[in-house]
């Protein structure tokens, strides 16, 4: 079975590698040192810090591998050449939300940068994969868990 592709934009290429690089050259070593400190406290049965220290290599090392297989999997959007007559991973969306009749705004990204707190949807969510594919003008609606909402696109920007 092929793996699923990882979108991501230039901007969450570049967190992921700043963050493995950060695992592997500073963590990797502060955790090291936290281990080889609790040693020589001696009865490593009841050291908490060793234990606590050794939780924290298995987290690190997890999320290593975890980074790896994003990255090794990961197909980058150039978001210059990103097709603004409709929607696709890459672009800044803004639409009218009907239900409220408030404007909002949207960077749709691939699943592994999304962060709806700094208005990052991902293209699987309910409301990213009604939005691919649509244009300026167009109106979608969107299922979700809380009903239906719709949108009108009111403009596809590029997001840099």
């Amino acid at each position: 079975m092929e793996e699923k592709k990882n979108l991501l934009t230039y901007e969450g290429l570049r967190k992921l590698e700043d963050e493995i690089q950060d695992l592997k050259v500073n963590k990797r070593k502060e955790v090291a040192q936290k281990i080889k400190e609790a040693r020589e406290q001696g009865d490593l049965s009841e050291n908490a810090e060793y234990d606590a220290a050794k939780d924290e290599q298995r987290d690190i090392e997890a999320r290593i591998e975890e980074i790896e297989k994003i990255l090794k999997n990961a197909e980058v959007v150039v978001e210059e050449e990103v097709d603004l007559d409709k929607i696709s991973v890459g672009c800044k969306v803004r639409v009218l939300d009907f239900e409220y009749n408030e404007e909002m705004e949207f960077k749709i990204v691939g699943s592994t940068e999304a962060n709806s707190l700094q208005g990052k949807i991902s293209n699987e969510s309910p409301v990213g994969r009604a939005l691919l594919g649509a244009r300026k003008g167009d109106t979608v609606m969107v299922e979700t868990q809380a009903g239906n909402c719709e949108y009108k696109v009111l403009d596809i920007q590029r997001s840099n």
